[in-house]
This record gives structure tokens, C-alpha cells and sequence, in this order.
């Protein structure tokens, strides 16, 4: 699940389905502030399931957050995957904010580079480097 890595900053570890989904669906929760979980028209929820991701955050916190990505557990990355990471970065963008990739495999490195998607987004080798680099574009 997400976590607040401080107030402003949400971090989250991923790795591959179908935690990747369920761990898409709670970073959305957060990005919309909602507090239900909500995604019941977005294709990345699973129909039949609870809107709320297992083990999200009842009362999730509001505002606009800066989002670091650590991919270090993710080895494929399907269109669904894609376009929600596109509608992430729209999401974090309109408020303002930035959304940082980290610990990319080559296999999805590859992948977004085909796609041209290493152009619109902003990479990190690692998690404490994306961190430090969110910090100090915010100035904190």
C-alpha cells in the first residue's frame, strides 16, 4: 500500500500482479482524496471486488501529494498499466505536484522507451534519489 513517506510525499513499492493493480487502486484513492477507495468506473479497479484496496487506508489524507514510484519489484508492465500510470502523472501534474519512476528493470525500462514514455516522465535509479530530488525541486 501507498505510504506517506512525509507530509506531501507518498511512496510506493511496487511489484507485479496482481498486487500492481490493487496497489494502482489505492494510489488513485489517495490522488482523488477519496476517502471510499472510489475506482468503480476506472479499468483498473476488478469488478465483483470491494472498491477498497485490501488493507487501504480508511481515512486516506487530503491534499495534493508529490508521488514517488519505486519499480524495483515490477518485470512487465501491460497497456492497462500504462495508461494508468498516464492518468497518474495527469492527475499529479493538474495539482501541481511531481510524480518521480525509480528502480526501473530493464524489461519496463525498455518497455517505456519503445513506447516513448521515457520522454514524459521523470526517472530515478533509486528510491532515496527520487526522494531527495522531489525535496529539493519543492524546496523543502
Amino acid at each position: 500500500m501507498p505510504q506517506d513517506w512525509e507530509p506531501g510525499i507518498l511512496l510506493s513499492e511496487l511489484s507485479d500482479e496482481p498486487e500492481l493493480s490493487e496497489e494502482f487502486a489505492a494510489i488513485f484513492a489517495r490522488l482523488k482524496g477519496e476517502s471510499d477507495g472510489g475506482g468503480r468506473d476506472e479499468p483498473w479497479s476488478t469488478p465483483g471486488r470491494s472498491e477498497r484496496a485490501p488493507g487501504a487506508d480508511p481515512s486516506p489524507a487530503q491534499g495534493p501529494v508529490d508521488l514517488v514510484l519505486n519499480f524495483q519489484g515490477v518485470s512487465y508492465l501491460n497497456s492497462s498499466h500504462i495508461a494508468a500510470l498516464l492518468r497518474m502523472r495527469k492527475l499529479v501534474s493538474e495539482r501541481g505536484r511531481r510524480m518521480v519512476l525509480c528502480g526501473l528493470r530493464d524489461e519496463v525500462w525498455s518497455m517505456l522507451m519503445v513506447t516513448g514514455l521515457d520522454k514524459i516522465f521523470t526517472f530515478e535509479p533509486d528510491t532515496m534519489t527520487a526522494l531527495a530530488r522531489i525535496q529539493i525541486d519543492a524546496g523543502r
